[in-house]
């Protein structure tokens, strides 16, 4: 397995294109954190897209959303503020496992790429 971490710059770019990669796979979200531990946010869901929002301001941060569906009428978005890291995990083949995304709060969150 490698570990490739992803400039914030291409961040925008880097998620779309991986969202029209992966759009429809099956994922779920792990979530990290001093006070949290570890916990499953999502499971079974499939991936509707991923955008990042990169900010100059010093008042309005970054932010990066995970959208997921599941039945037709099951929409979710998990948003993060003031993402610090994202890291992409594959295989040493090249094929896509996970995307590490961290925060300035602390948490990281895991979205495993079925």
């Amino acid at each position: 397995m490698r570990t490739q971490q992803i400039p914030r710059e291409i961040w925008p770019t880097f998620f779309k294109k991986l969202s029209q990669k992966q759009e429809g796979w099956e994922v779920s979200l792990e979530l990290f954190g001093p006070d949290l531990g570890s916990q499953v946010e999502e499971r079974h869901m499939f991936l509707a897209g991923l955008t990042a929002e990169l900010s100059d301001e010093a008042s309005r941060p970054d932010m990066i959303e995970i959208m997921f569906r599941g039945r037709p009428s099951d929409h979710l978005t998990h948003t993060v503020i003031a993402p610090t890291q994202v890291n992409l995990q594959q295989t040493d083949l090249g094929r896509d496992l996970a995307l590490q995304i961290k925060a300035a709060d602390g948490m990281t969150r895991l979205l495993h790429l079925w």
